[in-house]
């Protein structure tokens, strides 16, 4: 008679003891892609599908106004960055569990915000735009009242809809949000001018189109947890002498052909 063959992937008992310690590495930060414990190196949370702010190039690279900032910022400081991509409605969580040191994303300014993170000055100054089917009406915040608008559930634009009166249908981005407004599942979205604009360009599409404006300008910044110490004070150091030799005027103008930065 043969003898029994051990389980190629272990015992049970093994396979708990396994994921047991899977399990305190987890929860304790111990596995890849937390926070960097290289002094010389920055770890940043980014979507990578929100063009163009944070996008996969033509070779497949990560580009975009908001990594070019950053990685500008990085160089001042003397620093590598290393790019986590993270979908938004998760970004600030992977900010919490310290799975990166700063997120780079369009991070919009305000009160709940500021209160939670530590945020940088702002590097971007932009509107915000009401987008419907071509033809559609809806020219002021006013006239998304009852309508349904599809937003990333955890930006700020989705506030500014849901405080509109707007039903908000949760999206994972703004490309997202397009599709479901050109198939006709919601009225509208909300979201910032210079992404829209992005997004005519590059497409063409016709069946979309600004139809209104929400009067309020809002201002970007990079966010860190508030126990980051110097961090953000250093990226202020780094975005002053940006704004001063010209640099964020050049990314920008890249991207936007003005300056945006301002």
């Amino acid at each position: 008679m043969s003898t029994p063959r051990a389980h190629p992937r272990g015992t049970p008992l093994r396979r708990k003891l396994f994921a047991a310690v899977l399990a305190v590495a987890a929860a304790t930060g111990l596995l890849a892609g937390c926070s960097s414990s290289d002094p010389n190196t920055l770890k940043v949370g980014t979507e990578g599908t929100y063009a163009p702010f944070s996008f996969q190039g033509p070779d497949g690279t990560l580009t975009g106004y908001d990594v070019e900032v950053m990685q500008a910022v990085a160089g001042k400081l003397g620093k590598k960055v290393e790019f986590v991509q993270t979908p938004w409605d998760s970004i600030f969580a992977g900010l919490e569990s310290k799975r990166f040191d700063l997120v780079a994303n369009q991070v919009t300014v305000n009160p709940e915000r500021e209160q939670k993170y530590a945020l940088s000055q702002p590097y971007t100054t932009s509107d915000g735009v009401i987008v419907t089917r071509s033809g559609g009406g809806a020219a002021t915040l006013a006239d998304l009242n009852g309508k349904v608008c599809a937003q990333s559930s955890t930006s700020n634009w989705s506030k500014v809809a849901a405080g509109a009166g707007c039903k908000v249908e949760a999206v994972e981005g703004f490309v997202q949000a397009i599709q479901l407004l050109k198939n006709g599942r919601v009225d509208a979205t909300v979201n910032d001018t210079l992404a829209v604009g992005e997004y005519t360009k590059k497409t063409g599409d016709s069946g979309v189109a600004v139809s209104g404006r929400t009067g309020e300008t809002s201002h970007q910044a990079f966010a860190a947890r508030k126990d980051s110490g110097q961090l953000i004070t250093d990226v202020n150091g780094a975005l002053d002498a940006l704004r001063a030799d010209g640099t964020l005027a050049k990314i920008s103008d890249k991207y936007f052909g003005t300056d945006v930065s301002k």
